[in-house]
């Protein structure tokens, strides 16, 4: 097989394809979230960015509008109900309603099964669980037939690593929760989960030196780590019209990392 150089995405936005509608994208002030948000926005939807941090938020809508983009920043702590019911509501006041709800807000702890505390357990499990059944709900009480809810999970729902838990079993949780609510929310509305891999976001930096970083490319099929906008792409196609007859699915967005069987054989399988 010819060695080439992998190919990095292509932002091609469909403008116009969300004119009118109003998007919630929770914990986009940064990372994947800010991606998926910046790329609703400019396929024509208003988008609502969230998070703890005003500032952030705050530059993201800057960053947005400068584009020619509607962006509001609404503050919410995905652990408290509170926060999640107003920031729906808040939507609905500025923009009529909420057509697409974006599920990202995460966070994760790096402990085993055998040493995770409650702390860590509630601290996982409230912010990357409870909030997206916490969303969903209330977001429906304000979505027209034909809305769209899209859950982030990650390819740990399928296969694991260890010490990443309780985060590892909240991701496969995601996808059984995906599953439900397609069948209770539908026929007027859609459920899908993206189950990303790895990112190129700051904490991938941040975890690996430039020696891991090059291993982790060559053990991807593509040749590369992910950007936001490969799971922005994914996250405008599920929510479109595009994809009317997808509901209840989990669309794995990894670079084929999760087809490979052993590590070593890849690299050099790929450089011959």
């Amino acid at each position: 097989m010819p060695a080439h150089e992998p190919h990095a995405p292509t932002e091609t936005p469909c403008p116009g394809r969300f004119d009118g509608d109003a998007v919630v994208v929770t914990g986009s002030t940064r990372g994947i979230g800010e991606g998926v948000a910046r790329r609703f926005a400019a396929e024509g939807a208003a988008v609502v960015i969230t998070g703890r941090s005003e500032d952030t938020g705050e530059a993201v809508v800057k960053s947005i509008r400068e584009d020619g983009g509607d962006a509001t920043f609404v503050r919410a702590d995905m652990r408290e109900p509170d926060d999640i019911a107003a920031l729906m509501e808040a939507t609905a006041k500025e923009y009529g309603g909420v057509d697409v709800l974006v599920n990202n807000a995460g966070v994760e702890t790096y402990t085993g099964a055998d040493e995770a505390t409650i702390e860590d357990w509630k601290f996982v499990l409230e912010t990357d669980f409870r909030s997206y059944w916490l969303c969903a709900k209330h977001a429906v009480e304000y979505m027209p037939a034909g809305g769209s809810i899209l859950n982030m999970s990650s390819n740990h729902a399928f296969a694991t690593t260890p010490s990443i838990f309780p985060y590892n079993a909240v991701k496969a949780g995601i996808n059984g929760m995906t599953r439900a609510m397609a069948l209770d929310l539908g026929p007027e509305i859609r459920v899908n989960t993206i189950n990303p891999g790895w990112v190129e976001i700051d904490r991938t930096h941040e975890s690996l030196d430039d020696e891991e970083y090059e291993h982790i490319e060559s053990i991807h099929p593509v040749g590369r780590i992910g950007e936001p906008g490969d799971v922005a792409g994914v996250a405008t196609f599920l929510a479109s019209d595009d994809a009317a007859f997808v509901t209840g699915a989990h669309l794995v967005v990894d670079g084929g990392r999760s087809a490979v069987l052993q590590d070593n054989y890849l690299p050099d399988y790929a450089a011959e």
